[in-house]
C-alpha cells in the first residue's frame, strides 16, 4: 500500500472516530476551497521561534543570507542582506526586520534574509507566521519555503512554496504561490487574498499552509483562501520532500519594481513568532 492510500485510510477511520471534529479534519481530507472552512488545527508543535531573548537570533534555528545575490537574487531585488542589529534583531518578543536606505557594498539598500536550511528542514504539516508588514512602493516581504534539496536538483525542481508575499504598494493585497519545473517565474500557480477595511502593514496577522501529500492549503488568519494540488499544476508536483523557511524583506525587483519618491525609509517587517506543526495522520 503506498504512503498516500495510507494518509487517505487514516483520514476516513479518523472522520469516523471524531465526528465532532468533521468540519476541521474535512479541510484536510477534502481540502474543498471553501471561505467558510477554519484552519485544521495540528496539535504536535515541532519547531517554534517565539522570539522571546533580546538581540541576535536564534542560531540553532536560523542562519543569514548575506550579499546581493547573482543578479539580485535571480529577481533584480536592489537590497544588500547583512546579519548586522540595523537590519535584524530580537526586541520585545518581536524580529524586527529593517529595510534602509543606504550606501553598503555598492548597493543603496540593506534589509535582512533568514534561513533554517540545514537547520530545520521538513515536509507536510503546518508552517506558520504571525507578522506585520511594512509599506511602501518597491517593498517586498515573504515567507516562504525551498525544497532542501535545491544544491542538488537546483531551481525550480526542488519547489518553491511562497506562503506570503507581498507587493508594498498594495497593503490589502498577499499572494500564495507555488513554482515548479514547467510553472515557475511568470508562469507560477498563484492566488491572492485580500483584505476588507483593513491593511496588512497595520497590525499582525497569522499567515499560512497546511501541506499533506496531495495538497498545500493557504491560509490567512482563520481564512482558507486557496488550494493548490496536483490537478492544478502544469508539470510536476515536486512537493513531496523536505522543505526549509525564508523569511526576507526584500527592496526592488521584477515583481514589485523599484521604491519611489513616495517610499519612506526605514521600513519594517515585524514577526511575532514562526510555528511548525507535524501533520499527526502522515507517518
Amino acid at each position: 500500500m503506498n504512503k498516500i492510500n495510507k494518509y487517505k485510510k487514516r483520514i476516513k477511520a479518523t472522520l469516523l472516530k471524531t465526528s465532532f471534529f468533521v468540519l476541521p479534519m474535512l479541510v484536510i481530507a477534502s481540502c474543498a476551497t471553501d471561505d467558510t472552512q477554519t484552519v485544521a488545527r495540528f496539535t504536535d508543535l515541532v519547531m517554534q521561534d517565539e522570539f522571546d531573548t533580546n538581540g541576535a537570533l536564534d542560531s540553532s534555528i536560523w542562519d543569514f543570507n548575506i550579499g546581493n545575490g547573482e543578479n539580485g537574487w535571480g529577481n533584480n531585488e536592489l537590497q544588500y542582506y547583512t546579519n548586522r542589529s540595523e537590519n535584524a534583531v530580537v526586541q520585545n518578543g518581536i524580529l524586527i526586520m529593517t529595510a534602509n536606505k543606504e550606501s553598503f557594498q555598492g548597493s543603496d539598500y540593506t534589509s535582512a534574509r533568514i534561513i533554517t536550511k540545514g537547520k530545520f528542514e521538513q515536509a507536510y504539516g503546518r508552517f506558520e507566521a504571525r507578522i506585520r508588514l511594512p509599506y511602501g512602493q518597491g517593498l517586498w516581504p515573504a515567507f516562504w519555503l525551498l525544497g532542501a534539496d535545491i544544491d542538488e536538483v537546483g531551481w525550480p525542481q526542488c519547489g518553491e512554496i511562497d506562503i506570503m508575499e507581498n507587493r508594498g504598494q498594495e497593503p490589502t493585497l498577499i499572494n500564495g504561490t507555488v513554482h515548479g519545473p514547467g510553472y515557475s517565474a511568470g508562469e507560477s500557480i498563484s492566488k491572492s487574498y485580500e483584505l476588507t477595511n483593513d491593511r496588512f502593514d497595520t497590525g499582525f496577522h497569522i499567515f499560512g499552509i497546511e501541506w499533506g501529500p496531495e495538497y498545500i492549503n493557504y491560509y490567512v488568519d482563520d481564512v482558507l483562501y486557496n488550494q493548490i494540488t496536483p490537478d492544478d499544476v502544469t508539470g510536476e508536483w515536486v512537493y513531496d520532500h523536505p522543505f526549509f523557511i525564508i523569511i526576507n524583506m526584500a527592496v526592488g525587483g521584477d515583481y514589485v519594481g523599484a521604491p519611489n519618491g513616495e517610499t519612506v525609509f526605514p521600513q519594517t517587517m515585524l514577526v511575532d513568532y514562526v510555528r511548525v506543526y507535524k501533520n499527526n495522520l502522515i507517518d
